[in-house]
């Protein structure tokens, strides 16, 4: 749930509101108010209630949970959310719109039809003279009118400023009549009756005018120096600056460079300086801010005598201490007097004896004079703003050609506008000051209204807090008083009462009010526009899919009308010869006419949808498409934004290509000049003959077009379109055209609607039963996609660019663009949700789309190619695509995305189906998660190394396209996309099997996970299993951590999967059955005895030196990093192995830079024992054990060969010795003189785990990394539940971040947190990416983290569990945030930082999918 509080939703009635949970909320008490009324009920807008949740897959989780509204109602609603104990955290508004009606039926007019015209109400004059009036709207299609307000106006005359907001406009009602609201209600109840037209008002709240007589009966209702005195320093400034104008006026500075007719920018600066001396420097306003440091300091004193208040153990005075000591505002805001709070004070200055009460004093009298000091820098700051406000104002008014030229400074025209009103007769400035102390007087000093450019409209500029009228930022109008409502009723109870009877009765007369903020635009700038370029603009509008409008007077072309002004609109008069009446014939009414009944027209057939092409520079099209009948609407129109008679036009229009069959020019308009009469401003009336009208032609068929030269039909890109050459297309021209299909277009369209019914039930209007349907097609693609395996939908739905190339293709190339992430649909889709919710047509991907069939035939051969059920598809693809390739291809981007979005949401539905319960009833973060499965796992030339063996039942086979003949078929995992999926680079034991659990087995893809977990127990050599697999080219036995991931896996397959243990009696092929270098051949053996193996081998001692060892394998690695060493610690049982010139765990980064001397260094060698392992090994021995016990291991123990004897080591004896010695030798103690600690001079946290033990370079042991977590996962007996509680806790603190975690404590010496592989650089730490695990955030050891933090929150207790429980989902929908707005749909490797995103990371890694996949399956 998104902080919305300053969002307006705008729904329509009948739809369902939803509120789900955001990122920061999941996991937390939360619940939703709304005043919306419960059905049944009334509405009260202070009365709200709470929503009931929804749980859509029955079970409480926070991801897709959601509360309702049924909006059935109009009106505008509020709602909010408490948080915990935070009862409003935040909320918003929402709008549902009225249904309106018109004619005597009570015909329901849509918002969509809608083409208002607003009109000044002052320009109406007598109310019976109204309807002649109006009746332009009506004659030109108009349906709705808005009306400024019809209240009493003030003495400015400007349309918003009201005097009194109960009473109607006198200038309404003639002598000897009397008009009432009454009257304006039964009038608009006329015009939705008998002219079928809306009328609606607007309404102002935030002003009143000066000359209301209320306001001045009741000042409390505005700003003024009695119930805002923080406006005390503005109105002494503005006071200053009104008599300053004065003086200047009388030419008391023309000496002195400031005369009343300002000349130049000398004049300015003059002024700059008469402003700093006789301003600001007098005013003295700082000490508005100040305190009274002799008064504060006395009273200081004789708190410290009296003892008054407690005696704090801090030093005195301290650099540091400067921000504790509080300032209290005065609440009336007096010169000098803000005070101190004495008990901060106090505690900064405390003396230790009488002696020191003096020199405290002494101290807090400077302190009092620095903050003294910079609060006049403060002020002067203020002034300085205001300053400049006042020379830009005065630039701006008297010398700029783009301001009004207001002339000399005068009375009328003082040097800057007054920011209050001052009801009194002029006195001297030292006795309006001695008025400011006096309520009675003060109380009138009311504030003046405006705007603040480029202010927070939410924001009230004349609030405590806001500095807008001291600094002289308010563009004001001094025709007006800003309203001052407070918070509620209860705070200025006459003016609520006042404006709800003013609302009351607005509401009753109209049929809609319009909540105005009286900003309004200057004059001049409306007057800049051509009147060639109106009719073109008014197309432009017209064209719009959505309500219109336009103001009385522009249709007409006068320009001449303001805000403030008084004549007299025109009236209607078919017949009208006069200036003062107005007909068709008039401006650009009848090309209105025109355009407001298309509009209309438009809105009632259902032409939703908008495409805008810019043609030319000056010539735009605009299409309005109906997807249902599929005509289009197509509008050129030619802009003249420079006056045509000073500037110079050329005749060459482009062509215009439309596709389909144009069946009539709809409108064809021109504006011309009439007359060479200027246009005559009359005093009296807005009228005036203007030097333009239109000329129009309607309803014409194309060769009786004036414009078109020619039209010629052409075939394009497999579709039929007519090209459109323009004559005589001169500026301020429209012409606008009706397209229909071509039969055969519509023939195709209909048929591929009528196949995509199965996706949606819209296509059902426009769909045509065919007679020879494709035989594809005559089964639902759901029907097709059951026959795919998970494997095939890997190929369906993703494989990037590498993977795609291993295979001989790609990635489809978006021309001008990028390419696509995947082959499969998921590449696709990826793009067009960028472009659906934006309409975004003009994107790269669907102008190609419009260009040719290469997309298309793209998606249908790469999977035809493929054969078999994936084949099968293609050829649906391509019978789909058939129909596509034949319609306009404006259409093609459309139906191009239905039919992908349709076929991708089939291939998930039917994955899902194939996966486990815990998959198909999960939430839609488990579902998205699981999706990796698919994603990671592909049948590929990675397992070229090994087989499984002949004689494992359900083993798959294909024909090799190499030998052409049959081998083994299944799935490898990939450790990451783009960066480690194909070739020598996709297969890693390590990756593999800290994926295999989350990817493989929670998603019930246990055939697969047992046919990986056997092909990698055929590759053990030396007791290890390989790193890389490599394709067979370089393998690499050279890490200490992948055969114990292997061993984990097993473990859990057999405890996750049904009689998992069968897997043990498995035959395995093994490629390594002796100690040789190379494969000797095929030898078959049980699981078991591989496990076994893999078990002796570690006790008895593993030493070798990798094949081929030498640049040849690895070109930065020294000589001595390819030696392997790895063996068990005979007092411990720790397994330990590897030296500081090898890294054999997950932490693996190898120095590569020669410019900063890291070559061949690794940067986390980890040697000795990596706590991971020595956890990882304890949880393989106590599965044994139990394995054992129940009958399913033949081994008990392990033998050890020296020295010509041969020791056993029971399992049971193995795991005891871990557990006993594990807390003693990795837990660093919070006792300083713990005697199992060695290294004291290395330890720089306590109450956490080692990284390692016995690490060739101490220090790496005690280096606060994320490893324990693994370990207090897979071996949680090893841990006491408080300390390891401790240790998580500082974790929490140091290490996790958004998604992933620190891989290094931030406080360690060589942390570095973004990660930069191409950083070349002299920087050892950190040069060719040799931080990669010092300090970037991974995501994989976040899953530990959580699931840890689960397990052991359950044994603290329920109430931390439960507040674990709110952690773990937090920090679950961040990763939920990215998996929706990833392209990848996976997460990634790791993030710089923070969680900033790292352009040298995997974008999907499998680990990262798996581990958090495994959170929620413990959840």
């Amino acid at each position: 749930m998104e902080r919305l509080d300053r969002v307006l939703f705008r729904l329509e009635q009948g739809f369902e509101l939803q509120f789900r949970l955001g990122p920061t909320l999941q996991g937390k008490s939360v619940k939703v108010y709304t005043n919306y009324p419960a059905k049944g009920l009334k509405f009260e807008r202070l009365k709200f209630r709470p929503l009931d949740w929804v749980y859509p897959n029955g079970r409480e989780d926070d991801r897709d949970k959601y509360c309702k509204l049924d909006l059935m109602l109009a009106g505008s609603y509020q709602y909010y959310f408490s948080c915990g104990d935070k009862e409003k955290v935040s909320g918003g508004y929402i709008v549902v719109d009225p249904v309106l009606r018109v004619g005597a039926n009570n015909d329901i007019l849509p918002l969509d039809f809608i083409s208002s015209q607003t009109y000044l109400a002052k320009c109406l004059g007598p109310l019976d003279k109204w309807l002649d009036r109006l009746r332009v709207a009506k004659e030109t299609g108009y349906n709705m009118i808005h009306f400024s307000p019809l209240q009493k106006l003030g003495v400015s005359g400007f349309c918003y400023s009201i005097a009194d907001q109960l009473k109607l406009n006198p200038d309404f009602i003639p002598e000897g009549q009397h008009y009432t609201w009454g009257d304006i209600g039964a009038l608009v109840e006329m015009l939705r009756k008998d002219w079928n037209m809306v009328c609606i008002t607007d309404v102002v709240y935030n002003l009143t005018a000066v000359g209301s007589e209320w306001i001045h009966l009741h000042p409390e209702c505005g700003y003024n120096l009695v119930n805002s005195p923080h406006l005390k320093p503005a109105w002494l400034l503005d006071r200053a600056l009104w008599h300053l104008s004065c003086e200047v006026a009388e030419g008391k500075y023309a000496e002195r460079g400031v005369p009343a007719l300002f000349q130049d920018e000398w004049n300015m600066n003059a002024l700059r300086g008469i402003l700093w001396q006789q301003v600001f420097s007098r005013l003295r306003l700082w000490e508005f801010l100040q305190v009274n440091v002799d008064e504060a300091v006395e009273q200081f004193r004789q708190l410290l005598k009296t003892g008054s208040l407690g005696v704090s153990s801090t030093s005195t005075s301290s650099p540091e201490c400067k921000k504790q000591l509080k300032m209290a505002q005065d609440p009336w805001h007096r010169r000098f007097g803000n005070t101190v709070d004495m008990n901060s004070a106090v505690d900064i200055f405390t003396p230790h004896s009488p002696s020191d009460v003096q020199e405290c004093c002494v101290g807090f009298r400077k302190r009092l004079e620095e903050l003294n000091l910079e609060l006049f820098k403060e002020m002067n700051q203020h002034a300085e703003k205001a300053t400049n406000c006042i020379l830009v104002n005065v630039v701006y008014e008297r010398l700029s050609d783009q301001g009004p030229k207001l002339g000399p400074v005068t009375r009328k025209n003082p040097l800057c506008s007054r920011y209050f009103i001052f009801p009194f007769e002029d006195i001297t400035f030292d006795e309006e000051m001695q008025l400011m102390e006096q309520s009675e007087k003060a109380c009138q000093f009311l504030a003046h209204d405006g705007f603040v450019k480029g202010n927070d409209l939410l924001r009230n500029f004349a609030e405590p807090g806001s500095e807008v009228y001291l600094r002289r930022e308010l563009v004001c109008q001094d025709d007006s008083i800003k309203l001052r409502y407070g918070e509620k009723p209860e705070d200025c109870p006459y003016l609520w009462a006042h404006m709800k009877t003013y609302t009351e009765i607005t509401a009753k007369v109209f049929s809609g009010i319009c909540l105005v903020n009286c900003l309004s635009t200057p004059l001049h700038v409306a007057e800049k526009c051509s009147v060639y370029d109106f009719l073109p603009r008014s197309t432009l509008v017209s064209m719009t899919c959505g309500a219109t409008g336009s103001t009385r007077g522009y249709d007409e072309l006068l320009l001449h009308q303001g805000l403030r002004e008084a004549p007299q609109y025109s009236c209607w008069n078919s017949e009208a010869q006069t200036s003062d009446q107005v007909n068709l014939q008039t401006g650009i009414l009848a090309g209105k006419l025109a355009l407001n009944m298309l509009h209309k027209e438009l809105a009632s057939e259902g032409f939703t949808q908008v495409y805008v092409e810019q043609l030319d520079e000056d010539v735009v099209a605009v299409t309005r498409h109906c997807p249902s009948s599929h005509q289009s609407v197509v509008a050129v129109l030619r802009r003249a934004i420079k006056n045509p008679e000073t500037h110079r036009y050329t005749n060459d229009v482009p062509p215009l290509f439309i596709p389909g069959h144009i069946k009539e020019v709809v409108l064809e308009a021109l504006a011309i000049e009439r007359s060479t009469n200027s246009n005559k401003k009359d005093d009296t009336n807005i009228n005036g003959l203007p030097e333009c009208t239109v000329e129009i032609r309607e309803r014409i068929q194309l060769k009786d077009s004036k414009v078109v030269k020619k039209a010629v039909m052409v075939s394009k890109h497999n579709s039929v379109a007519q090209e459109i050459m323009f004559e005589k297309f001169t500026p301020g021209s429209i012409i606008i055209f009706r397209v229909t299909l071509e039969p055969r277009s519509q023939d195709q369209l209909g048929a591929l609607r009528h196949h995509l019914i199965q996706f949606s039930l819209q296509y059902q209007t426009g769909c045509l039963a065919e007679q020879s349907t494709p035989p594809i097609l005559n089964k639902p693609l759901k029907i097709i996609m059951s026959k795919l395996t998970l494997a095939d939908m890997n190929v369906l739905l993703y494989r990037c660019d590498a993977e795609e190339r291993e295979d001989g293709g790609g990635c489809y190339n978006v021309p001008s663009w990028l390419p696509l992430n995947y082959g499969g649909l998921q590449g696709l889709m990826a793009v067009m949700a960028e472009i659906r919710p934006k309409n975004n047509l003009g994107h790269p991907l669907c102008d190609n789309l419009r260009q040719g069939d290469w997309m298309m035939d793209y998606v249908s051969n790469r999977l035809f190619a493929k054969g078999g059920a994936v084949g099968e598809v293609g050829h649906w693809f391509q019978a789909m695509f058939g129909y596509l390739k034949h319609i306009p291809r404006y259409l093609v981007p459309c139906y191009f995305d239905s039919i992908i979005q349709g076929a991708y949401t089939t291939a998930v539905e039917a994955v899902f189906k194939q996966m486990s319960s815990f998959v198909q009833n999960g939430s839609s973060l488990v579902k998205l998660l699981a999706l990796g499965s698919v994603q990671m796992c592909s049948v590929g030339h990675s397992w070229t190394l090994s087989t499984n063996s002949p004689h494992l039942k359900d083993v798959s086979y294909h024909l090799s396209e190499v030998t052409n003949q049959e081998e083994q078929c299944f799935v490898s995992l990939a450790a990451g996309l783009p960066h480690f999926c194909a070739g020598a680079f996709r297969c890693w034991g390590r990756d593999t099997f800290i994926s295999l659990r989350g990817l493989l087995l929670l998603t019930g893809r246990h055939l697969e996970a047992r046919n990986i977990i056997l092909v990698f127990a055929g590759t053990l050599h030396h007791g290890l299993i390989p790193n890389l697999l490599g394709q067979g080219c370089s393998v690499r036995y050279n890490c200490r951590d992948a055969v114990w991931w292997w061993l984990q896996c097993i473990q859990e397959y057999c405890t996750l999967v049904q009689d998992g243990v069968s897997i043990l009696k498995c035959p395995v092929q093994r490629m390594y059955p002796t100690n040789v270098s190379q494969p000797t051949g095929a030898l078959d053996q049980p699981l078991y005895d591989v496990i076994q193996e893999a078990m002796q081998r570690h006790i008895q001692g593993i030493l070798f030196r990798e094949t081929n060892a030498g640049p040849q394998l690895d070109s930065n690695m020294t000589d001595e990093g390819f030696n392997v060493e790895v063996g068990v610690d005979q007092t411990t049982g720790f397994i330990y192995g590897g030296n500081r010139f090898n890294c054999g765990t997950w932490m693996d980064k190898m120095g590569e830079s020669e410019k900063a001397h890291n070559k061949g260094i690794p940067a986390t060698p980890r040697d000795g024992s990596a706590v991971e392992i020595v956890g990882l090994c304890k949880s393989t021995l106590r599965w044994i054990v139990k394995l054992y016990n129940n009958g399913h291991f033949p081994y008990a123990a392990v033998n050890i060969h020296r020295e010509g004897q041969t020791y056993s080591v029971s399992y049971m004896e193995w795991d005891l010795k871990i557990q006993e010695n594990f807390e003693k030798k990795f837990y660093i103690s919070h006792d300083p003189q713990d005697p199992e600690e060695k290294q004291h001079k290395f330890v720089h946290k306590r109450g956490i785990y080692k990284d390692s033990f016995g690490a060739s370079s101490p220090w790496c042991d005690y280096q606060l990394r994320t490893n324990f977590l693994i370990a207090m996962m897979v071996a949680p007996e090893l841990f006491t539940i408080e300390k390891a509680w401790e240790a998580l806790g500082v974790a929490e603190k140091k290490l996790l971040g958004p998604l992933g975690m620190k891989t290094l404590d931030p406080d360690d010496m060589v942390y570095c947190g973004v990660y930069d592989n191409s950083l070349d650089n002299d920087n050892f730490n950190q040069a060719k990416g040799f931080n990669y695990h010092q300090g970037p955030e991974w995501l994989w050891p976040t899953g530990y983290f959580l699931r840890a933090k689960l397990y052991f929150a359950r044994k603290m207790g329920e109430e931390t569990y439960d507040k674990t429980v709110v952690l773990v989902k937090n920090v679950l929908s961040h990763h939920a945030v990215h998996l929706e707005r990833s392209p990848w749909k996976g997460l990634p490797e790791l993030t710089n930082e923070n969680g900033l995103h790292c352009s040298f990371s995997c974008e999907s890694q499998a680990s990262s999918i798996a581990t958090i996949l495994e959170v929620l399956y413990d959840l």
